[in-house]
């Protein structure tokens, strides 16, 4: 019978040599990490939301109260409108945009380097300052684009964007996409490069359209990293926080009050940590459901590449 120090040896020397044994290694420090800076604060919120915490005490454990109560808040509900409706409209237009920009982007153009440089600006930009810059633009007075539109004679007195409810979803929705078109469009463009370029050729050699070639063709093989790039981008545009905090606050009159602006607003400045964090764990099924989305995507990928 062998010495246990030798089998110990052996078990890690297998261990160390197998692929999935060094996956476990390269793994483990990020899942420490996790653990300490995920795991961690979501159980402190979602035990948080049973309790009547506020600032300054320790609170109580109240059951489903503070859920109870929220599904009687107009506010409440008003953020989960403002919510779907921000993150909605964002992401289609991210896509949209994003794809279109990547398309582009791939065809052999001249300065191209230069050109995805610039395109990345947007997304390298501190998030508070892109808020700043368009809280600029969209000044009530002194706004860059009320200015033109009155010298063109298409109004004839300044727009109030931040100060009417519904401007104000539309102007934080462009300010968003803005800033999130350029993720969309260089995540894309690196999926549109892995794609062979001898199946686009071949497909036009058997007479297929452009339009052909990119729906029977780029779409297919782009879909799995369409799902994970959209999965990202939703996750992003549903938690935002910065921009709408910096351009409104959450108004006029909660117009544009996301559900986690709202969660901050009733934690901290309002001192109910516990309806706060209430809110902040509402979230976590419309989250749940964007990574379905993400996991379906991948196993269309499996599919492609010949698995079960």
């Amino acid at each position: 019978m062998p010495p246990v120090p030798e089998k110990r040896a052996s078990f890690w020397r297998r261990f160390t040599e197998s692929r999935n044994g060094l996956g476990f290694l390269f793994m483990l420090p990020a899942a420490v990490f996790l653990l300490c800076f995920l795991t961690y604060p979501l159980g402190l919120g979602v035990w948080l939301g049973f309790t009547d915490a506020r600032i300054g005490r320790e609170g109580v454990w109240i059951g489903l109260e503070n859920y109870i109560w929220l599904m009687d808040d107009p506010v409440f509900w008003l953020s989960v409108f403002n919510t779907l409706f921000y993150t909605t409209i964002a992401s289609v237009l991210k896509f949209g945009l994003g794809l279109w920009l990547a398309l582009l982007l791939n065809r052999h153009l001249p300065f191209k380097n230069l050109f995805r440089a610039i395109i990345l600006l947007p997304w390298v930009v501190p998030t508070v300052l892109s808020a700043l810059a368009f809280w600029w633009i969209f000044d009530s007075q002194f706004s860059i684009i009320s200015w033109v539109l009155i010298k063109w004679g298409i109004i004839s007195q300044p727009i109030n964007f931040l100060g009417d409810p519904w401007t104000a979803r539309w102007s934080v929705i462009a300010a968003n996409v803005w800033r999130g078109i350029p993720f969309v469009a260089i995540s894309l463009l690196a999926g549109l490069q892995t794609i062979p370029q001898s199946l686009n050729e071949a497909a036009a050699i058997d007479g297929a359209t452009p339009w052909q070639r990119f729906t029977k063709v780029t779409l297919p093989l782009l879909t799995p990293i369409i799902a994970v790039v959209m999965t990202f981008s939703v996750l992003f545009t549903f938690t935002d926080f910065q921009l709408i905090y910096v351009l409104t606050r959450g108004g006029p009159v909660n117009a544009t009050h996301l559900m986690a602006t709202l969660s901050f607003q009733r934690a901290i400045p309002g001192g109910q940590l516990g309806e706060g964090a209430a809110i902040a764990v509402a979230m976590i099924p419309f989250l749940l459901a964007a990574i379905l989305f993400s996991f379906f995507g991948l196993q269309r990928r499996k599919w492609q590449q010949g698995a079960d």
